[in-house]
């Protein structure tokens, strides 16, 4: 009988490790009712999203879920009950230069953002913030002060489809994932 070892586990759930003097990062969108955004940087879990999403006793879904990587942490959720383009658009200005800016989205991430707030995600490389459609999963990086390597994926989206939907009337989660120079932060 061989006995194969368990593979050992990697940062952010990666399958190969990033090299040393690297960050590792994994941004999962939300997918259907259940499966909830999720940031994971250097093996440290960003997700309040139940702080973020229950206000009162009333769920509010959620729309938006952006950490600014830096010293410390920031994260900011943003909810589809009402108009937050505003405070999306400030937290991302006040974001220090040098900062990574990991965005993922659940339900709706499109019906209720201003043209100006996705000029802003734009300005900082996003290609499909203007193709967001209802409920379409969609995850990005970004970088504030700096240039993020070429070689990395930034951005990923999974629109709506009654055919190819993963969960009734939900697309299915998407991730992107990958390594930056610590040089770069």
């Amino acid at each position: 009988v061989i006995i194969v070892p368990v593979p050992k586990r990697q940062k952010c759930d990666h399958w190969s490790p990033c090299s040393p003097g690297n960050y590792a990062y994994r941004i999962l969108s939300g997918g259907g009712r259940e499966k909830m955004p999720k940031i994971c940087f250097e093996d440290e879990p960003i997700n309040p999203v139940l702080e973020c999403c229950f206000a009162s006793d009333r769920f509010l879904p959620l729309t938006s879920l952006i950490s600014v990587i830096n010293v410390p942490f920031r994260i900011l959720c943003v909810n589809n009950s009402t108009d937050h383009s505003g405070e999306m658009m400030t937290f991302i200005k006040n974001a220090p230069e040098g900062s990574l800016l990991l965005m993922a989205t659940h339900d709706d991430g499109s019906t209720r953002l201003k043209n100006n707030a996705k000029k802003l995600v734009e300005e900082l490389g996003s290609k499909e913030i203007w193709n967001m459609k209802f409920r379409s999963s969609w995850a990005f990086i970004a970088a504030k002060g700096f240039k993020l390597p070429d070689g990395i994926q930034k951005e990923k989206i999974n629109h709506s489809d009654k055919n190819k939907n993963r969960y009734s009337g939900w697309p299915a989660e998407i991730q992107i994932e990958g390594c930056i120079p610590r040089s770069l932060i």
